[in-house]
């Protein structure tokens, strides 16, 4: 049984893509985290519908009890006034251009840009409109608290790609309650169905703008994805129910003889 985070390479090189399919035809299980997933591998790579099984990838709550959590930098600490928060490696597909897009004209907030480049970042400062601020490093799990913490609101401008199931950092703006807005894409439109995001098209920089405008301004709209985040992140993208349908699918494979190595 394999689990594919990935559904395919989302950097290929020469051969990845092949490889990655013959590793799909070689095992018996496939899970993925969304029906969107399932519905990539069956319709877009001809797999086979009853090897593909959903189980939805849980919140990332071991983050909210790090031993040694340490604190923001003093001048992201005297901040003042909603923080809306984009975290993760910064790649293309990311849509951060159309994120400081988006981010023109907004007032009253500052956007926080965090994580290691695997981009040109200079151009991207090169284009930020007033309050944006760029922290292009590695944040371990130590620091990583203080930043989903701090924020109010968690933004995922994802582009469309036919590659993305799910995303950590979604898991993680869950475990900790944030209001999130996030593009429309893979199984992203799931967690929304549940209330625990707001979702706007990618690459719609005017749509951006206008839900990242209302939540600025609306703290009880805030608080209300905040409440359905937490729900989301204590029933369906649990660990406890992941686990759950983990074990049910292994005594399904074992039962039927198929062999169960993950």
């Amino acid at each position: 049984m394999l689990t594919a985070h990935d559904l395919l390479p989302r950097e290929p090189r020469p051969g990845q893509v092949g490889a990655q399919r013959r590793l799909y035809d070689a095992v018996d299980a496939l899970v993925v985290h969304s029906e969107y997933g399932r519905g990539q591998l069956v319709s877009e790579l001809g797999i086979e519908p009853a090897k593909v099984h959903v189980v939805h990838h849980g919140a990332f709550s071991h983050l909210l009890e790090q031993p040694h959590e340490a604190p923001l930098l003093q001048d992201l600490a005297e901040v003042k006034g909603p923080v809306v928060l984009f975290f993760g490696l910064l790649r293309p597909y990311k849509g951060i251009e159309v994120l400081l897009d988006a981010w023109r004209g907004l007032v009253g907030a500052e956007l926080w840009i965090v994580g290691r480049p695997r981009m040109p970042v200079e151009p991207l400062r090169g284009k930020a409109p007033p309050g944006v601020r760029f922290v292009p490093r590695f944040i371990s799990d130590a620091e990583l608290p203080a930043y989903f913490r701090r924020a109010d609101v968690v933004v995922l401008p994802y582009l469309r790609t036919e590659r993305l199931d799910f995303s950590g950092v979604l898991a993680t703006a869950l475990a900790f309650g944030k209001a999130v807005v996030a593009s429309d894409i893979g199984g992203f439109s799931e967690v929304g169905a549940t209330g625990g995001a707001r979702l706007v098209a990618p690459g719609d920089p005017a749509a951006l703008h206008e839900e990242l405008a209302e939540l600025i301004a609306d703290p009880a709209a805030r608080q209300q994805l905040s409440t359905t985040a937490r729900a989301a992140a204590a029933g369906p993208y649990s660990w406890d129910r992941a686990a759950a349908a983990t074990l049910e699918l292994y005594r399904r494979l074992l039962a039927t003889g198929v062999r169960a190595s993950a």
